[in-house]
């Protein structure tokens, strides 16, 4: 069924469960899930003028009802007085309100995606249209709120370059959620053509159908690498929050707290000190929750990463998308060989990550295989054997002579104390690794082509020691790619070679249509 409006047919497919993405990819208008306006607010509307009349209920009813006072119970008064058929009209005229409203709010509301772009329109009486270039998307988020799966429904995210870039469609059919993100995704590889896939629908009833994705596995088998799949380990992830600084800090909050009652006996204190304990204790829960089911994995449209329990999200990252990587230490994570991965990206997603942090933490904990893996699958130019013996020595506590890096000099001790023996650089033919910090390590690693600019910094300090710092800039984010306490001849020849290197690594990128980039090859 279609309807012809101003901006041509627009299809009501949607309303089924499952439907073909090339379908929805047919550059046609088409409507979202019918459930979408209760999804995106209704229910909390409800709920709210629910709240409103049970509080107000003797008010509203004195306003409507001539000779009522506010003393006696508005239900006795309204049977007493034969108001009932009054009262019903009135909660049936707001429910065809609210249910028209809702009508229209989800028939204005369509979507299309052609080769070049994918375009939301929305809105009754102010009208929005927002469009996402296939070409500049950075990522595709799908969020499923644990409600929104009760209704077999998802939220898709194109993730766009910039504040407030990013398109919605909230919300698809769970199932054609996925398949319209991998056409997506086909799409912006520079494949105009996709093949043929057939729609297989769960089989049983409605409820059958929730069950089965309510224990669904994030991942499907038949989408990912089974060799390239790195999950978090359940204690591994309890330990990493134990030793998390958030939980240190309600420690240090609760034996503050004891010890104040201990030596005043004002219990009082104790009230001052549960919110800000409850507060960390409820991060600490949710960051636990939200890590659960934790994985990552490499897909033929790029890195998959989900995480959640009851409410999931999954992102897909396609190649050419990350523009800095960072692999640091914390010092309570050390004895353990526990890192973190955090990236700069040129999006913003609505989600938050896997750690309840920003969707730049890629992975939240895990061991030194772990990072080799998701390295892998986050930069695969950054695979041959030198690039992953930078790697190795870029997380080595001790810096040796031959391990590839140029480091600071013994004068600029004075201001790096313990790290000046690994503070250093090295490059690599696609990119460059800057390994910083001794107490707190970390490695830096900028893929060529996502760099913006290079600069060469010197002050007066500097001038007087002959130290000089080098900045690569990339998009705003978690990670800084600078480098300071360097000799100032190795800074101005990394300048120089700097240069050169990321005008040749831009010219060699095609990663914004990845899929013609390997059929070249």
């Amino acid at each position: 069924m279609t309807d012809e409006t101003a901006g041509g047919a627009v299809s009501e497919s949607l309303a089924a469960p499952a439907v073909g993405a090339a379908r929805l990819a047919d550059g046609e208008w088409h409507r979202l899930h019918p459930a979408s306006p209760l999804l995106k607010g209704g229910i909390a509307l409800i709920a709210i003028l629910g709240v409103i009349i049970s509080n107000l209920r003797e008010r509203l009813v004195g306003f409507f009802v001539p000779g009522f006072t506010e003393s006696g119970d508005p239900v006795d008064y309204v049977l007493d007085h034969g108001y009932v058929g009054y009262i019903l009209l009135a909660i049936a005229v707001v429910l065809i309100v609210l249910i028209v409203g809702f009508y229209f709010s989800w028939r204005m509301h369509t979507f299309r995606i052609t080769d070049e772009v994918v375009e939301v329109r929305s809105g009754i009486v102010f009208r929005t249209n927002r469009k996402a270039r296939l070409d500049r998307i950075q990522g595709i988020n799908i969020v499923r709120p644990f409600f929104a799966r009760l209704f077999g429904a998802a939220r898709l995210e194109i993730n766009q370059a910039g504040q407030d870039a990013n398109v919605q469609l909230a919300y698809l059919g769970s199932s054609a959620s996925d398949d319209l993100r991998r056409e997506i995704l086909r799409l912006a590889s520079g494949t105009r053509k996709a093949e043929a896939q057939k729609v297989a629908e769960a089989p049983g009833s409605f409820i059958d159908q929730r069950v089965s994705e309510l224990l669904a596995p994030e991942l499907s088998p038949d989408e990912v690498l089974a060799e390239s799949v790195v999950r978090i380990h359940l204690g591994r992830l309890i330990g990493s929050i134990l030793l998390s600084g958030t939980t240190v800090a309600l420690v240090v909050g609760i034996a503050i707290c004891i010890g104040l009652i201990t030596t005043t006996g004002e219990w009082s204190i104790l009230f001052g000190m549960i919110p800000a304990i409850l507060g960390l204790g409820g991060y600490v829960v949710q960051r636990f929750a939200r890590s659960l089911r934790y994985s990552i994995a490499g897909t033929p449209d790029g890195v998959r990463v989900g995480y959640g329990l009851l409410s999931t999200t999954n992102e897909t990252l396609p190649p050419g998308r990350i523009h800095s990587v960072q692999v640091s230490q914390p010092l309570l994570w050390r004895p353990a060989g526990w890192w973190e991965i955090k990236v700069n990206r040129a999006s913003q997603s609505s989600a938050s990550g896997a750690a309840g942090e920003a969707n730049t933490t890629i992975m939240p904990i895990g061991n030194s295989v772990d990072v080799m893996n998701v390295l892998r699958l986050l930069l695969p130019n950054f695979t041959d054997d030198d690039a992953i013996a930078l790697i190795q020595a870029g997380l080595v506590a001790r810096a040796a002579a031959s391990d590839g890096y140029v480091t600071s000099p013994r004068r600029a001790a004075w201001l790096r104390w313990f790290s000046w023996r690994r503070n250093g650089f090295a490059q690599h033919p696609d990119g460059f690794f800057l390994r910083r910090g001794a107490v707190w390590r970390e490695l830096a690693i900028v893929p060529g082509p996502r760099v913006q600019s290079v600069s060469l910094e010197q002050g007066p300090l500097g001038r007087v020691t002959r130290l000089a710092s080098v900045h690569l800039h990339t998009v705003a984010g978690p990670i800084s790619a600078r480098l300071g306490a360097l000799d100032e001849t190795v800074a101005a020849q990394f300048f120089t070679d700097a240069a050169g290197a990321l005008v040749a690594a831009a010219a060699r990128d095609h990663s914004h249509r990845w899929a013609r980039e390997e059929e070249s090859v």
